[in-house]
């Protein structure tokens, strides 16, 4: 089964939730749509960066990063190399296991 796991978070998830994912939808989506509310104040534009997070499994399985999307994460809190905004990571892959953190803001 291809699944994606959200890991823990204090205000979102007290445990991980494990989801089922299709080709084509991105993490934001996949998220919404089994009731972890993630943030998205630009309503999926790639404009703002309130949807970010970090991908700790599964990165090569993502569409890649744009020039576009790299520069609107440069003004989120606490980007990591892994870093993606969760509106524009779309799965691409099937053959593997997605981790994904939702990082605290400040």
């Amino acid at each position: 089964m291809s699944k994606i796991i959200f890991l823990p978070n204090k205000i979102l998830l007290s445990k991980q939730k494990i989801c089922i994912m299709k080709i084509g939808e991105t993490i934001l989506d996949i998220a919404l749509k089994n009731n972890i509310n993630m943030q998205h104040a630009c309503e999926k534009s790639c404009a703002c960066s309130t949807c970010h997070c970090i991908i700790r499994q599964g990165y090569e399985s993502l569409s890649e990063i744009t020039e576009k999307e790299n520069d609107v994460l440069d003004k989120a809190y606490g980007v990591e190399y892994y870093s993606r905004l969760a509106c524009q990571a779309k799965i691409l892959n099937l053959n593997i296991t997605i981790k994904v953190e939702i990082p605290q803001t400040k």
